[in-house]
């Protein structure tokens, strides 16, 4: 069995959207894998009242629709349609070629060594206790019982290759933990011990209770859920700490996926995030430690299994999986231990809390009201709304931590939240300029820290923040007419000032001038920050609006040159790529001016372009890169005090187009009007190639 990483893609609900998300991963897989295994979270199918119009499903199950690569589909929140069920019962869980459906409850190792669980359904308290009927069909219920965890903890994990569905357990060697767990609910108390910000405020409050146990005894290295939040949100714990018995060590990972098949967010708005990449070495020999993340934290479940140990029964009761007893409830009517005296009325019968005469120690001062319900008969500690949903803040209230309504700065999640390094963890959208980290400031980078310090630190230009990024869609001073498309990553606006003439009297060739800027909606200093696990669709919509323009530029006899400047130094500023229309009858000239100029201002250029962008994101090194009409790239390594000009890649193309006037963008400044007029332009020009806007 091969040691080597495997490559995956866990995405989020594709509610109903089959095809369409399909579709979507064979994009990625061609431009960012190949993966060997897509693991699809929650409702699949969508719910059954739309099930029956969704064309999608019955082409699946007719084999009529393309799977990229081997695929799992597990159960969520809605019971599996009917004609899913039956096929299932005829093959087993294979619906299709590369498509299996591991139901609600399943344990098994695939072809490459990784261990999968599966335990799906909504939790319900009221219903959870409730004995499955023999008359129910399988999965054809969505809620989670404790037959179903019952039989999910009895599921032994095969030892050989993947067996598709149901596995004899005589035929299976059972293990006790597992690569990868998905499940729909989130277990409770996953966010203790985390101080990342969690993605709602009541969020520390989500989980089912009898996840914990599945957790706690599979001990997964990766663990997905798609239940969090409605709709789905997307967040990604800590690391944490699995501590074995033995002083080992296994390191594991929390993700929530947003919903693929989720409503389209209110305009301005980012889509949750629905997928997540991540490479995979399937286990070998027990009892290897793994090391610890420098941002990782103690396991979440450490005090819960604790608790559970010191409860431990008789010989013949696991302390896990068994009758195990329980600690005395004081809601259940245990009593204190012996000698244990009530403070107040000194008896041994009850806590302090349920002394009958608490109350009556507690005198309420003549004219006292109670300042969350003007009651004069309790003190505001006793409120029985302290804690209810009334006691939240007024309409209009914004929290000066997190800038978000609905809690007070008291009660935001935000209050207490350190950074990878130790210190104060920086807001959403900051990236640090000196390693590209989103975990920490630059004044707590151990990588800036060692470097050495040229001159008085207290001169130094100030970062910029997401709050004055000219090019930060959240900023209210943005240049707003400029922008011509806005995609689910990434924007398209005209420059200040940009390249080609447009006023009366000049030849532009493209309507508008064409000249445009590509840039991330989410700050980042360049795209090589951005972290490997958020590249895929912002690399891929980049992509996309590269070829629409060079689209465009071609209808009206133009071709494209794009310029990137990655520079993690200076002030930090918001990554794009300029795009600029040159005529077709200079393309064959666009690389001899760019040698030239270079030349020129002593810069160089790498022979292996890809080998030096390969190298320069692996090291956060600088570079330049210039994509040629031809296809071929251009890349300008910048070396430690090596000057370079922001400025060289518009010059160098002004020179090219005789427009040296024109190479600053300063001298090129229009009128508000004007410059409304150039966006509307394009923007016309530009519509019928703009698929994805």
């Amino acid at each position: 069995m091969s040691a080597s990483p495997v490559k995956i893609l866990a995405v989020g609900a594709a509610k109903g959207a089959i095809a369409t998300i399909f579709s979507k991963v064979k994009t990625m897989n061609a431009k960012h894998g190949p993966f060997e295994l897509l693991l699809c979270t929650g409702d699949f199918f969508g719910p059954l009242d739309q099930v029956e119009s969704n064309e999608d499903i019955s082409q699946l199950l007719l084999g009529k629709l393309e799977v990229p690569m081997t695929t799992y589909i597990m159960q969520g929140d809605c019971p599996l349609p009917t004609s899913v069920i039956n096929k299932v019962a005829q093959t087993g869980g294979q619906i299709c070629s590369n498509v299996l459906v591991v139901g609600k409850t399943n344990v098994l190792r695939t072809s490459q060594g990784l261990r999968i669980a599966w335990l799906g359904g909504v939790y319900d308290k009221a219903t959870y206790d409730t004995p499955t009927s023999s008359d129910i069909v399988p999965h054809s219920q969505a809620y989670l019982t404790s037959d179903d965890v019952t039989n999910f903890l009895a599921k032994p994990i095969p030892s050989g290759q993947h067996v598709p569905f149901n596995v004899d357990p005589s035929t299976s060697k059972s293990e006790n933990h597992v690569d990868i767990l998905l499940t729909h609910e989130w277990p409770i108390g996953i966010t203790q011990h985390c101080t990342t910000t969690l993605p709602s405020v009541d969020a520390a409050g989500w989980g089912a209770p009898p996840l914990q146990a599945a957790v706690t005894k599979l001990k997964p290295r990766y663990h997905f859920a798609s239940g969090g939040g409605n709709p789905p949100l997307f967040w990604e714990r800590q690391p944490f700490v699995w501590e074995e018995d033995n002083g080992n060590r296994r390191i594991a990972r929390f993700v929530s996926l947003g919903a693929f098949g989720a409503p389209e967010p209110e305009p301005g708005q980012k889509k949750e995030r629905w997928f997540y990449a991540f490479s995979i070495v399937p286990e070998g020999a027990p009892g290897v430690s793994q090391p610890r993340p420098p941002n990782a934290t103690a396991s979440p479940f450490s005090s819960h299994a604790t608790q559970k140990r010191a409860f431990e029964a008789g010989p013949d009761e696991n302390y896990l999986w068994g009758n195990q007893a329980k600690k005395p409830r004081r809601d259940e009517g245990g009593r204190p231990p012996a000698g244990y005296v009530c403070k107040i009325c000194q008896s041994t019968e009850h806590y302090i809390k349920e002394c009958p005469q608490r109350t009556e120690k507690k005198r309420i001062p003549d004219g006292y009201t109670c300042k969350i319900c003007s009651s004069t008969e309790h003190m505001i500690s006793d409120c029985p709304r302290r804690d209810d949903t009334e006691n939240k803040p007024p309409e209009g209230y914004v929290c000066k931590i997190c800038d978000k309504p609905g809690h007070f700065v008291r009660h935001c999640p935000d209050k207490v939240a350190y950074g990878d390094s130790g210190g104060k963890k920086p807001p959403p959208g900051y990236v640090c300029r000196a390693c590209a980290s989103e975990g920490h400031y630059i004044k707590d980078c151990p990588s800036a820290a060692a470097r050495p310090q040229k001159g008085d630190r207290s001169n130094q230009k100030k970062e910029i923040a997401p709050g004055d990024c000219w090019f930060c869609l959240s900023n209210p001073r943005v240049t707003k007419h400029l922008i011509v498309s806005i995609g689910g990553e990434c924007y398209v606006t005209l420059p200040k000032g940009q390249l080609p003439p447009t006023s009366p009297g000049t030849t532009s060739g493209v309507p508008g001038g064409g000249h445009v800027l590509i840039i991330p909606i989410s700050h980042y200093p360049t795209l090589q920050a951005v972290p490997a696990e958020l590249a895929i669709p912002v690399i891929s919509e980049i992509e996309r609006y590269k070829s629409a323009l060079r689209g465009v530029y071609a209808k009206y006899g133009c071709v494209a040159v794009a310029l990137e400047v990655a520079r993690l130094s200076g002030r930090g500023g918001h990554a794009h790529i300029q795009v600029i229309p040159v005529p077709e009858t200079l393309a064959d000239q666009v690389e001899q001016q760019f040698l030239k100029d270079g030349k020129a201002a002593g810069l160089g250029w790498e022979d292996d372009a890809d080998a030096a962008l390969e190298h320069a994101a692996k090291t956060n090194g600088n570079y330049f890169k210039v994509d040629l009409p031809d296809g071929k790239k251009m890349v300008h390594v910048m070396k430690p005090g090596q000057p370079f000009s922001l400025q060289f890649g518009r010059t160098t193309v002004a020179n090219l187009l005789g427009l040296q006037d024109r190479g600053d963008w300063k001298a090129c400044n229009q009128t508000e009007a004007e410059e409304k007029a150039d966006a509307t332009a394009f923007k016309k020009a530009f519509a019928p190639f703009d698929s994805g806007a």
